[in-house]
């Protein structure tokens, strides 16, 4: 006779088995998944202990009760999932510890036992030994403008926009990018500047570079003067003479101080970007373009790499500065671009403490020495 008791049994059986099947598909689909972006092994979201009730145990044993809790935990796990999905795209998005470019590449080259260039002296006494660092990003605003330069981390499957060039559509890549709607642009909402926008394509491991970047109807349509991509996992170079979104012809993501770097990894791993007002008509590797028609063979032609000396004591500032200081005596920085004498360029990220920050300015010009310069490249030595 089909009676109360009947029902329940036949119901808590009808939806163990169907746990069974729903967690056995789980399974198979979490293993056909792939670890991208060098990630670190993610640990799976522990089980409830909670025990099953008497009632349950009786009817269906403890074996299947265990299934039915983690077919209920399931919910659980997946909203972990999707909150770590997050935390991997968006703006200023952690890299993980992922270093842009091989390790050959010369933006990750320990050069701290380089031989020091023997006109260093004569060049940063003709710049200017008054100088000083000086931190081109931190948070907030300045004159209106954000301070630094943002990035955003997109998916592979991003939707692609058209560029439109402005001013040096033959020495850019004409894409399409893959720029979201609202990524932000150094010196927003300010129109003047250099304006750079950069997209990290995390999937497909591409980096996408403007210069002077403007969106055109709601970020359908991007206008810029120019542009470049490149290859995260080779150490690809520009084409002899080219520029890219920097007048060295070289990416500018790589040489950004990034607050994951200092804040979370506790290490920088490359060479940082900086500028100078007045650079000479040349350059040397890595940069392949100059941005100047002064010859004066004093003044830095870009490319040039600077480190800080060994024996500055970096001691006394705060951790987060240490960080970068360390960064500048092993990898040093790379001159990239015309613009603030000894502006290191970073991110715009709300996460900096600017006081922080602003204590790098105690490191002098005669702190500082230049790198051997093998081979500079002139009009009139190509």
């Amino acid at each position: 006779m089909w009676n109360n008791f009947s029902a329940t049994v036949f119901a808590i059986g009808f939806c163990a088995i169907a746990a069974i099947g729903c967690d056995s598909a789980t399974e198979q689909s979490s293993t056909d998944s792939k670890p991208i972006w060098y990630e670190p092994a993610q640990e799976s979201a522990p089980q409830s202990s909670s025990p099953a009730s008497p009632a349950l145990e009786a009817v269906l044993g403890t074996d299947t009760s265990a299934q039915l809790a983690a077919v209920l935990e399931e919910p659980k796990k997946e909203e972990q999932v999707r909150e770590q999905e997050k935390l991997k795209y968006g703006v200023c998005a952690s890299l993980n510890g992922f270093r842009p470019f091989p390790d050959d590449d010369p933006w990750n080259q320990d050069i701290s036992k380089k031989e020091v260039d023997p006109n260093s002296d004569r060049i940063l006494a003709y710049v200017g030994l008054g100088g000083r660092l000086h931190p081109d990003f931190g948070s907030g605003t300045w004159g209106g403008g954000i301070i630094g330069i943002p990035y955003v981390v997109v998916p592979g499957d991003q939707p692609r926009v058209t560029i439109e060039y402005q001013a040096y559509g033959d020495e850019s890549d004409p894409g399409p990018y893959p720029i979201p709607f609202d990524t932000p642009v150094e010196g927003q909402p300010l129109t003047d500047g250099d304006r750079h926008a950069i997209v990290v394509d995390r999937d497909n491991f591409m980096l996408y570079e403007l210069y002077r970047a403007f969106p055109k109807k709601g970020g359908a349509k991007w206008f810029a003067d120019s542009g470049a991509i490149f290859n995260l996992k080779t150490n690809t170079k520009r084409p002899v003479g080219w520029t890219s979104a920097d007048a060295a012809g070289l990416p500018v993501f790589p040489g950004l101080v990034r607050y994951d770097e200092v804040g979370e990894l506790k290490e920088i791993r490359h060479a940082i970007r900086f500028t100078l007002a007045r650079t000479r008509r040349a350059y040397v590797a890595p940069a392949s373009h100059w941005a100047s028609s002064d010859d004066n063979e004093l003044l830095p032609p870009l490319g040039m790499r600077v480190r800080l000396k060994a024996d500055v004591d970096i001691s006394k500032y705060p951790a987060e500065v240490q960080v970068i200081l360390k960064a500048l005596k092993k990898y040093g920085m790379i001159l990239a671009d015309n613009g603030s004498d000894w502006f290191i360029s970073g991110t715009a990220d709300d996460r900096w403490d600017n006081e922080v920050m602003s204590t790098i300015k105690k490191i002098k010009v005669r702190h500082l020495e230049i790198i051997k310069m093998e081979k500079i490249v002139t009009p009139y030595s190509l």
